[in-house]
């Protein structure tokens, strides 16, 4: 190579090291940035997975330290207590509701349990078989309180083709046929629920043991 070669060649190279150093000081606060981002962002997930974490960690705490009491009344102030601390959201604050709502039972506060299963059945953001499971247990826990108007447009949505806990509101609106005196509609309604897909063993025990009591014969057509 000759020394004019040679020359041009470290010219060239001054002159790229010049382009690539004023780009950096004209555009490196960008590649600084990506880098901050990036690390930031990184760093944001950990902390919020730790946040959710613990949260989860102090809520469990707090529901077993609550279900430990021995008395009714005791464990539902202890998880309405939770309640209104703010560690129960999304998911965990419905089952801290159905929670309550199975101490207020025990307890015999009728009205606790009602407004805790209000709080899942009208929760436009829990999933339909929380809604339709909190539905079905308001009805249960209002019992006679419930008007029968009431009560039967309830079950008869619950015991809609596709909803999840049909076959239990079916066996509600037959009951509540037996309350009426209606035996023959009673009977007919449980033989119709023999014939749900799906039926539990319990349920299909409960349905043919009433068609009997009534005077039915569950094998009749």
């Amino acid at each position: 190579m000759s020394e004019t070669d040679s020359f041009i060649d470290e010219v060239t190279e001054e002159v790229r090291r010049d382009k690539l150093f004023a780009a950096f000081r004209k555009y490196g606060w960008i590649a600084v940035l990506i880098v901050v981002l990036v690390v930031g962002g990184a760093a944001w997930r950990e902390w919020t997975k730790a946040q959710a974490e613990a949260a989860a960690r102090r809520f469990g705490d707090a529901v077993s330290a609550a279900q430990a009491e021995n008395d009714p009344t005791a464990r539902l102030k202890a998880l309405e207590a939770i309640a209104t601390s703010g560690v129960a959201n999304g998911d965990r604050g419905i089952v801290l509701n159905f929670l309550i709502a199975s101490a207020a039972v025990e307890a015999k506060d009728q009205a606790a349990a009602l407004t805790a299963l209000d709080k899942v059945a009208k929760d436009p953001k829990a999933a339909v078989d929380f809604r339709d499971l909190a539905e079905l247990k308001r009805v249960l826990v209002a019992g006679a309180s419930l008007p029968d108007s009431e009560r039967k447009a309830a079950l008869e949505q619950l015991a809609a083709a596709g909803r999840p806990y049909r076959p239990l509101a079916l066996e509600q609106l037959a009951l509540g046929q037996v309350q009426a005196g209606d035996k023959a509609g009673a009977i007919k309604a449980f033989k119709e629920l023999l014939q749900e897909p799906g039926l539990t063993g319990g349920l299909r025990q409960r349905a043919t043991a009433m068609i009997i009591a009534l005077g039915g014969d569950p094998a009749a057509s």
